[in-house]
């Protein structure tokens, strides 16, 4: 940003401050103090000089000078502690004069707008990130991070957010208001507790204080909190500590009690919060640990080389009542170790334990951010890990055991007369990198509206469902592999299976959707009841396009709903064994176009057994049909107009081509371009697509593709 004094502060609010005696186009742009003789203080005069205009007032890295900021966070100008002003100028060719774009003596021009990102001057090796260089002021460098906040490094390379000056109606100074109140009384937005339940009160939004441009200290030990370097921001009473305003924080150290908890109460005006663990333990007998009650975002962040440990109270017995952003009067009981009312985000390269020990893990009420290669460990009593707006993992090695619910969940909705409908943007489950380690003892993965997988490795074990949506699932990348007491992978829309590595081990119902589109990826799937169930959404039997006649194991005689499959691409393993099993089941229709689809019994079934579906041949090249299922089975037909399609067992209600044929485990069979050696032995081989007769196949010289549970698929 390149600007001078004449496209920011007008020459009327100059000379309404006092600020522009003698001045010409010529004059240095250092004018005179900002004080004047009206009597008001030096902040407030500055504030007042920096809203003249629209523009807002921020403490610069030394805490005294006055940065003037517009609405995008640019630097328009700039008044020293002596009450000068400075402006920013722009860089002007050698041959041109330069006259008329004066410099403040004893500042740094700034760089042009392509310059590169500079670190401060307090330490040459900060990591800027993504955050975008703005300007250089008394050899200190600002960035403006991704959220539009401000902020420089200090000489620990910790990001220090610019502090906002609030105008007060009276003389008093920003010292002396930080000296008038102390960490135990008079604080407005100090909680109080009251007989009975205790019920912590904070009547009026907090007033940010100026930061002393160091980053806060808390050291627990046996006598509870402790702060150094506070900025005005921190509130400590015994093990209870209560963050005011934006910026960094650090905490380390051990403590056990009631109060044993951090809160957060900053307004959402600010820029975010960054909690630091750097070695701490904390359990609390009677809340929550950590607790947001409100914050624009906050950051909990585990310092690399450090060890966390975070444990809430198996009870609750306090209530809280605040004002939230809207000046609306809450009353909350917090629901988990970690709760937040606002956008949370765990990063860092330390590990943190959590341990919730009533209800929930980590919960927030908007959404969840895993940004870091941060080792989080999760156990919970009730759902491992709840961002009700969205859970978004980008990082981190993440191991979660929820007792009685599930892993991961995000289930914002609206309400709409008795119907719940999707919120856009919520209810989402987004997985693009880190290693994901699941025990549920419901489902695995929850979301109300969709689950995405781009990227990382995902390993879930679940009582329930292991990964289920109540929309879409989007398998686009990364490893996930499955057991599950009831199905593997279940979307009540619709199931894309676009290009992950998906091991579905063992499930009732390895993957079921209204739709199951399979577009790429590598996927194997063993189900007790079904592999790959289609099936949803309601049916007319009156119609070509309802149901007509199913198996037993896709519900009975005749469904109760429809269900489609289509195949274009990816190579799939589908099995099943058991009593009254379908390996491909569509209560609509099936489709294959492109791909590899090979579908196996394993191992010896009982089935319902005898019988010819109705309106169907009995047999073909002596392959039987039967109403018990088995490898096939569609309402309204199996079509296979490309691609590789391969069965093995010796059962189904429905073929596209079959040859009675005596198969080995271990064993290749197909042709000499696509052949596969199932992991079971039977009697009739089922082919399709590509592949127009089948005979066990010599695979020397053709290449493989391994499915995640070991077995190949062999072609040319």
């Amino acid at each position: 940003m390149k600007t001078n004094i004449k496209k920011g502060l007008t020459i009327s609010s100059l000379i309404a401050f006092g600020l522009l005696a003698g001045c010409s186009d010529d004059s240095s742009s250092v004018q005179s103090p900002a004080t004047g003789d009206s009597g008001t203080d030096s902040a407030e005069a500055t504030a007042n000089i920096c809203n003249a205009d629209g523009y807002t007032g921020f403490y610069a890295a030394d805490g005294a000078t006055v940065m003037c900021l517009d609405a995008s966070g640019n630097l328009a100008f700039w008044i020293n502690p002596d009450g000068t002003i400075g402006t920013p100028v722009e860089e002007v060719p050698a041959s041109s004069a330069a006259t008329d774009i004066p410099q403040d003596p004893g500042t740094t021009p700034l760089p042009p707008e392509d310059a590169p990102v500079i670190p401060s001057s307090a330490s040459t090796t900060c990591d800027a990130g993504t955050a975008t260089f703005l300007y250089k002021l008394a050899n200190v460098s600002y960035y403006r991070d991704t959220d539009g906040a401000t902020f420089f490094f200090d000489s620990d390379c910790n990001k220090q957010f610019l502090t906002e000056i609030v105008v007060s109606s009276s003389s008093e100074t920003p010292a002396e208001k930080a000296s008038s109140s102390s960490t135990t009384g008079d604080n407005p937005y100090k909680p109080t507790s009251s007989a009975g339940t205790e019920t912590s009160s904070a009547s009026v939004v907090p007033v940010v204080e100026p930061s002393n441009g160091n980053t806060p200290v808390i050291t627990y030990a046996a006598s509870g909190a402790s702060v150094a370097n506070n900025n005005n921001c921190v509130e400590v009473n015994g093990g209870e500590v209560v963050i005011t305003c934006a910026g960094d924080y650090d905490f380390s150290g051990s403590y056990t009690g009631n109060d044993a908890q951090i809160r957060v109460y900053s307004p959402k005006s600010d820029s975010g919060v960054y909690l630091n663990l750097r070695g701490l333990t904390l359990t609390n007998n009677a809340d929550a640990v950590i607790y947001v009650q409100m914050a624009s975002k906050v950051f909990v962040v585990a310092k690399a080389g450090t060890e966390n440990t975070l444990s809430d109270a198996s009870t609750r017995t306090k209530a809280f009542t605040y004002v939230n952003a809207n000046g609306e009067t809450k009353v909350d009981t917090t629901g988990a170790c970690i709760y937040a009312k606002d956008d949370l985000t765990i990063k860092g390269e330390g590990s943190l334990t959590v341990k919730g020990n009533y209800n929930n893990g980590i919960h927030t009420s908007n959404d969840l951010r895993f940004r870091g290669e941060t080792t989080v460990n999760v156990t919970a009593k009730n759902h491992g890990m709840k961002g009700k707006g969205l859970v978004d993992i980008e990082k981190g090695t993440i191991t979660v055991k929820a007792t009685s619910g599930d892993g991961i969940k995000s289930d914002e909705y609206a309400v709409n007369g008795n119907d719940t409908v999707i919120v856009e943007g919520k209810g989402i489950v987004s997985i693009t990198g880190g290693t994901i380690d699941i025990t549920a003892g419901d489902d695995g993965i929850q979301a109300f509206n969709n689950i995405i997988f781009d990227a990382g490795t995902v390993k879930v074990n679940a009582s329930n469902d292991g990964i289920h949506s109540e929309q879409n699932v989007q398998m686009n990348g990364g490893t996930i592999s499955v057991t599950a007491g009831d199905d593997g992978i279940h979307a009540d829309s619709a199931l894309h299976l676009a290009g992950s590595t998906v091991n579905v081990e063992k499930a009732v119902e390895g993957m079921e959707a209204f739709y199951i589109f399979a577009e790429g990826g590598i996927t194997a799937t063993y189900g007790t009841d079904d592999g790959w169930n289609a099936a949803g959404g309601s049916a007319d039997p009156g119609t070509s396009s309802g149901s007509q006649w199913g198996g037993f194991g896709g519900g009975g005689m005749q469904s109760s709903s429809k269900g489609y499959i289509v195949i274009t691409g990816g190579y799939h393993y589908i099995s099943a064994s058991g009593n009254d099993i379908d390996v491909l089941d569509a209560n609509g229709t099936a489709k294959q176009s492109g791909g590899v689809v090979i579908v196996e019994i394993p191992a010896s079934s009982g089935g319902m057994g005898g019988g010819s579906r109705p309106g169907q041949s009995g047999s073909s090249g002596s392959c039987s049909t039967n109403m018990a299922g088995g490898l096939i089975d569609t309402d309204n037909g199996f079509t296979i107009t490309g691609g590789v399609f391969l069965g093995f067992g010796s059962q189904t209600e429905e073929y596209p081509n079959c040859t009675a044929t005596s198969y080995t485990a271990g064993t290749a069979y197909g042709s000499a371009s696509a052949a596969f050696a199932p992991k079971g032995s039977g009697s009739m081989i089922l082919y399709g697509g590509s592949v127009t007769s089948v005979a066990q196949v010599n695979t020397s010289g053709m290449q493989t593709v391994e499915f995640p549970n070991g077995l190949k698929y062999y072609y040319k």
